[in-house]
């Protein structure tokens, strides 16, 4: 596809699903040239489409001019007739996390918590980032996964993320532009090249076209075949993960027994599907090597980017919780507790739980400070919650980070594990029970 009569409503309707099942239609709006012919190429298919069209538009708040830009969105949204929503989010670079990244993450979250059920998100990323992206993980050292580059498509949230155009060169969106006669903004900072993708784009591809004018085919047929490679991957990490599932983690004896590749391979695939990025590659096969071959009394750990991989009864567990415990805080047994990692809910239960009638007590938060005892309901003597978590098979780091709960001073409950002897809810008396609710649940 090379000029403005290939690109047009009928060249995105065949990139679309077929057939369409979505239940509505977003377009990723920056107001810039690529996102704005999305969204006039989008506005054209409405009657075909059937189903809702809108833009959000993510207002970043790191140009000078970017409320401008907001205004701009609104005013072209206006002209067709299409339902903006602007998101405004906070970006703040940190150790290893460029602004770049930082402002990336902040979108895509904005993306994901906006997408309704059954909504397909469009991105007008086109082949031209595509290159960009294959040769940017290049240098940087990437494997397959890397080097396939953007997915055409992959699940978002409540529903699905789109990139139609991305086998679509840029001149064929800046002719098309050009030929519709559309407006759009400018980011000053394309023009820098410090940063390494505008380097790329700016300095280091218009000499690959002068030697190489066709090099963007070859290139994403490259990315095309990688993500082949990783589909492949994937595969045989599932199969792996199949024989060496052990809970919510994975038995070392049956992860000994790959080949360290497979090893590896597995861990990338496993982490990934929590929704983490995981360790370079020098890190991994160190670190991995360690958790499998320390001692039985030792307590290994591979850690990066807050993440922790940690060993206990033979297992590997993930641990991504902050290590630091909230103080003791007072509670009305009633709201939501917010701790780190989790969200606790509270539930109306009958005859079960703790007494509802202590909601009138001094209820108050605490953790492990040790020495605590709880008698269970049956039992005559009392035992220590050192001895009962041990005995669940608690890991030692999550121990420390369990609510207990205390009334009037003396501990009543351990979080949604047992309640203490007085303190539970009688057979068809009102009962409030705790229940547990991960904040960063895990996705594929």
């Amino acid at each position: 596809m090379s000029t403005a009569a290939a690109l047009g409503p009928e060249a995105l309707w065949q990139r679309l699903p077929q057939p369409h099942p979505a239940a509505g239609y977003c377009v990723a709006y920056s107001g810039g040239r690529d996102s704005h012919v999305l969204l006039h190429l989008v506005a054209a298919l409405r009657p075909r489409l059937g189903v809702p069209v809108r833009a959000l538009h993510v207002h970043h708040g790191l140009q000078a001019p970017a409320d401008d830009w907001v205004e701009h969105c609104r005013r072209i949204c206006r002209e067709l007739g299409i339902p903006l929503q602007v998101e405004r989010v906070q970006c703040r670079a940190g150790p290893g996390i460029s602004i770049e990244e930082a402002a990336r993450e902040a979108r895509y979250a904005a993306y994901e918590r906006h997408l309704k059920v059954g909504e397909v998100l469009l991105l007008a990323h086109h082949q031209d980032d595509q290159i960009e992206t294959l040769l940017l993980r290049l240098l940087r050292g990437a494997g397959v996964h890397g080097l396939a580059a953007m997915p055409p498509s992959r699940p978002l949230g409540r529903g699905l993320l789109l990139r139609p155009l991305l086998d679509v060169p840029l001149a064929a969106i800046a002719a098309y532009a050009e030929a519709q006669g559309l407006s759009w903004v400018e980011d000053p900072s394309n023009r820098d090249d410090a940063y390494d993708r505008n380097f790329l784009r700016n300095r280091l591809l218009p000499l690959l076209a002068e030697r190489w004018p066709g090099y963007a085919r070859p290139l994403q047929r490259a990315a095309a075949l990688a993500r082949e490679a990783a589909d492949l991957l994937d595969a045989l990490a599932e199969q792996d993960l199949r024989q060496c599932a052990a809970g919510d983690g994975l038995d070392l004896e049956a992860l000994r027994l790959l080949t360290e590749p497979r090893q590896r391979n597995l861990l990338r695939c496993w982490l990934r599907r929590q929704g983490l990025r995981p360790p370079a590659r020098e890190r991994l096969q160190a670190g991995l090597k360690t958790l499998l071959e320390a001692a039985p009394d030792r307590s290994p750990e591979l850690a990066w980017d807050g993440v922790r991989l940690r060993r206990y009864r033979n297992r590997l567990l993930l641990d991504t919780e902050p290590e630091e415990v909230p103080a003791p805080f007072a509670w009305d047994l009633a709201s939501p507790l917010e701790l780190p990692g989790w969200r606790w809910q509270v539930e109306s239960v009958i005859g079960a739980g703790l007494r509802a009638a202590l909601r009138q007590r001094r209820v108050e938060v605490r953790f492990r400070q040790g020495g605590e005892r709880c008698r269970l309901a049956g039992e005559r003597h009392s035992r220590s919650l050192k001895k009962l978590l041990q005995e669940r098979g608690i890991p030692p780091w999550e121990r420390e980070r369990l609510p207990l709960i205390y009334i009037d001073g003396e501990l009543a409950a351990v979080a949604d594990l047992w309640v203490c002897d007085g303190f539970q809810a009688a057979p068809g008396e009102a009962g409030l029970r705790l229940v547990r609710i991960e904040k960063n649940a895990p996705f594929c």
